[in-house]
């Protein structure tokens, strides 16, 4: 499931002091886009993702957070997370996993061994918040928060606190805004969670592009990613590259 990529081990100290290390996964070469996996873990369809920016000329990496590779594990990648105590925190209201300063790490780690002026970010369900949050850092010009789910059962709480929110909105301020997708349908991502989102982002101006696609499923660009000429997810996928062609290529700027 992994041929044609390379393997890094990268460990932080970000997060408490202690070091915490991961495998990341690189493939492709061009414009860096980090793809934080989701609570299904790195399957089939996630591969195909990141294949798929491969294939348009975009450097994949992917760091592997937790799960099994090449499959899905929703029940499995559920308990482990509760046992991940150190880096997620699944339920925390106004605050952040501690993981994303790890990630931040790994992202100023990218920019400098790529030389790069800064990196493209995916992230989807559990990690679309931490998408969010990525945005605050120098090292991450763009980002895409695709059905973001935290904290858990309480869809109108943010991830992140009140000091994230503005190093964000700043951030968002000169770089322009990030893109994010749900589901009209999607109970995981309701409607509430895009509204606390609007409200603490898009109060003066638009930092945040909140767009609502027609369907009852839930993963945008992987499980219930529909490839067909015309579809929503595929319209979706479509300006997501343009996105990301247009903040990391700054020669192809219009």
């Amino acid at each position: 499931m992994l041929e044609g990529y390379s393997k890094l081990v990268f460990s932080s100290d970000a997060v408490d002091g202690r070091p915490l290390e991961h495998d990341v996964y690189v493939k492709g070469d061009g414009p860096v886009v980090l793809i934080i996996q989701e609570l299904p873990g790195i399957g089939p369809q996630m591969l195909k993702l990141a294949d798929r920016l491969v294939a348009e000329g975009f450097r994949v990496v992917m760091p592997h957070l937790f799960g099994p590779i090449g499959r899905l594990s929703f029940v499995g990648n559920g308990v482990r997370l509760l046992c991940m105590r150190r880096e997620f925190a699944l339920f925390a209201r106004n605050k952040t996993s501690p993981v994303v300063a790890w990630l931040k790490a790994l992202c100023q780690r990218l920019r400098l061994d790529y030389d790069v002026p800064g990196i493209g970010v995916i992230g989807m369900c559990l990690s679309g918040n931490f998408a969010i949050s990525l945005m605050a850092d120098d090292a991450v010009l763009a980002s895409v928060a695709s059905q973001p789910s935290l904290p858990l059962f309480a869809p109108s709480a943010l991830h992140m606190s009140q000091d994230d929110i503005g190093d964000i909105r700043r951030r968002l301020d000169r770089h322009g805004p990030m893109l994010a997708y749900r589901f009209s349908g999607d109970k995981m991502c309701p409607a509430e969670k895009f509204a606390a989102l609007d409200k603490a982002f898009n109060d003066d101006r638009e930092r945040i592009r909140l767009k609502s696609l027609p369907g009852n499923g839930h993963a945008v660009l992987t499980v219930h990613f529909n490839d067909e000429e015309g579809s929503p997810t595929a319209e979706a996928l479509t300006e997501i590259l343009a996105y990301f062609r247009q903040k990391l290529l700054p020669e192809e700027k219009t």
